[in-house]
């Protein structure tokens, strides 16, 4: 894409998680290029590759830029200038992340690397762009906790955010990854220059100029358009929606692949409320539905989610929102992980609340490293994709930093064809796994964790009040003796 011209109406970025879209099932205008090209494994396989974005517009619930990303297999088409493609090679590996610290070690480039992606698509929070003020509970300047009274985060200076970049793109192991494979991607929050932020982000004009020109894309995208966090309101606007739904109508593939900077499937804030809350599609529940509806629609094959965002990896799928399981592998961070920010002795800790969190999208299976399935260190996402197998297949992974898979699953890509069983799953009633909503689940079961954790505290208290009574008890009755 080059720097000036018209691109398809789907590239405005809406929030921080409102998907950018780059679309080419038609021969490029003017100031659009073809950056590359692979050849299509069959003829029903579309070339189409997109971006819906986030921010510019519009704020929904979801938060910072561009939430989608789809890959109508298989013609990449916006990308890093490093690498040039195979005219003849056909895409079957594709790796991607998100979550990545400008300023921490990055040792994980050298697995991305090994994995020999011939595409890698970043998810959002490409730099940590905004600044951060120290956790304090207490005091005069509270950051956090229910009576905070000062944010946290802040935006930083054009300049600021320019350096943030140059740092991110001179790191060496994603220096060599850009010289082999293709890079597209979207942005989220942190990257679009404010945590959480939206459409009403003032810096949203020059954050998106330079998240453009890191990944060499057009500058005029359409990526503004999310409401805030607590509207349920639109997460890709009026423009990216018509987009999206074309192409969803479009030339059929075999598989097509929407990238969000958050979470689609999994509604993690429903089980984890009111310790915290995180960003994802289904805290606006109607655009999510809205999603789900399109696809269903449209009758297309081989729909596949991925995402990032929440600083652990895992694996979801939702059984009844089309005639076919909707995946969304969540690959986050790249840098950034939950056990990372907690010292070691407590990861033990960690691992046991993402075992005991309620979850109904989440795959279990005997591939997990962990019992919960999910993966709290630094990972990257993985697709390959068998296109000789019969029947062809594809298989779903999340690798940590020596390129180990931590979690897969791996099927005939025909089981994401409409089926009838689904098709009766979505009509059925009572709880059902990888369809009953987290919203759904019984009171007990639904708030299980925050059940835990304040039955602890209380606990905790009234063992504290025992002892200091016991000692006040002790105490006067020596003094008596």
């Amino acid at each position: 894409l080059k720097r000036k011209g018209v691109l398809p109406p789907v590239c405005h970025p809406v929030r921080s998680r409102t998907p950018h879209v780059l679309s080419f099932p038609h021969p490029p205008g003017d100031g659009i290029r073809r950056l590359g090209n692979w050849n299509i494994p069959s003829p029903t396989i579309s070339p189409l590759l997109a971006f819906p974005s986030r921010r510019a517009h519009s704020r929904t619930a979801m938060g910072t830029f561009p939430p989608l990303l789809l890959l109508a297999f298989l013609a990449v088409v916006s990308s890093s200038v490093g690498a040039a493609p195979d005219a003849t090679a056909v895409v079957s590996r594709i790796a991607f992340g998100s979550c990545a610290n400008q300023s921490a070690p990055q040792p994980i480039w050298d697995a991305v690397a090994g994995f020999d992606p011939q595409v890698f698509i970043w998810l959002g929070d490409n730099v940590y762009g905004d600044n951060k003020r120290p956790f304090r509970v207490f005091g005069k300047e509270r950051t956090v906790g229910p009576w905070k009274n000062v944010p946290r985060f802040y935006p930083s200076t054009e300049d600021e955010l320019r350096g943030k970049y140059e740092l991110a793109k001179t790191q060496p192991g994603y220096a060599k990854l850009k010289e082999k494979a293709q890079v597209i991607g979207t942005w989220d929050d942190h990257d679009y220059g404010l945590n959480d932020a939206g459409k009403e982000f003032s810096g949203k004009v020059f954050t998106q100029r330079l998240m453009l020109d890191f990944l060499d894309e057009a500058e005029d995208s359409p990526r503004y358009h999310r409401d805030p966090l607590l509207s349920d309101g639109t997460i890709l606007g009026d423009p990216q929606w018509q987009w999206l739904e074309r192409e969803l109508h479009g030339p059929p593939s075999e598989i097509t692949i929407i990238g969000s900077s958050i979470q689609v499937v999994s509604n993690l804030s429903a089980v984890t409320g009111p310790l915290f809350y995180v960003e994802s599609w289904a805290r606006f529940p109607r655009e999510r539905e809205r999603l789900f509806r399109l696809i269903d629609s449209s009758k297309r094959n081989g729909v596949i989610f991925i995402s990032g965002d929440v600083h652990f990896g895992e694996i979801a799928r939702f059984d009844c929102g089309a005639e076919y399981p909707l995946y969304d592998i969540t690959s986050s961070g790249l840098t950034q992980s939950v056990e990372n920010a907690v010292p070691a002795v407590f990861r033990p800790l960690m691992r046991f609340l993402a075992l005991v969190t309620p979850t109904t999208m989440r795959v279990l299976s005997p591939n997990c490293r962990y019992k919960s399935c999910s993966y709290g260190q630094p990972n990257f996402g993985a697709i390959e994709i068998d296109w000789n197998a019969v029947p062809q297949q594809i298989k779903l992974e999340l690798r940590d930093v020596q390129g180990h898979f931590v979690h897969r699953v791996e099927f005939p890509i025909s089981e994401l064809h409409p089926s009838e069983v689904y098709a009766a799953k979505k009509q059925a009633h009572g709880l059902q796994r990888y369809c009953t909503l987290e919203t759904e689940l019984p009171w007990l079961t639904r708030y299980k964790l925050a059940l835990l954790f304040f039955g602890t505290t209380a606990g905790f208290f009234i063992v504290m009040v025992l002892l200091v009574f016991t000692c006040l008890s002790t105490g006067k009755k020596c003094k008596r003796e």
